[in-house]
């Protein structure tokens, strides 16, 4: 049987190399939520969005091509505006009526599980595995 310490890290290592393989398949409903919550949102907020609620840290990189590609897609709008005081230029990012659609799609078919300990679910009803997803087995 192997030791407390090593067994917890295995599970730290599947967890890690399961959110890893999964994290970019993901991406979509996050970001589009962090867009949603605070429209018109900054690249910048959409970013320390995601660290906050997921912990997940992406590269700017990865960011930005997740960005086009809801753009490109017809989800994201984004509009270049004037930085008060500065005369810069910054890129605000909002989601389009295709793009409140496709969360709102995405939001119902999600499954959410309920805690093993306490039997209550996110939103702290008694749980058990709930969402359109689980209606198909």
């Amino acid at each position: 049987m192997p030791h407390p310490g090593e067994e917890q890290e295995w599970v730290e290592a599947r967890v890690e190399s399961w959110v890893e393989t999964y994290k970019k398949s993901m991406l979509t409903p996050v970001i589009l939520r962090a867009v949603a919550e605070r429209q018109p949102v900054t690249v910048a907020s959409v970013a320390a969005d995601i660290a906050a609620t997921s912990g997940w840290q992406i590269t700017e990189r990865s960011l930005y091509r997740a960005l086009k590609r809801l753009q490109d897609t017809g989800l994201l709008h984004s509009a270049e505006v004037d930085v008060p005081r500065t005369g810069a230029k910054r890129k605000e990012i909002s989601l389009t009526g295709l793009g409140v659609q496709f969360l709102a799609g995405i939001t119902a078919s999600l499954v959410e599980l309920s805690d093993p300990q306490s039997g209550r679910g996110a939103d702290g009803r008694p749980g058990g595995i709930s969402g359109l997803g689980a209606a198909r087995g």
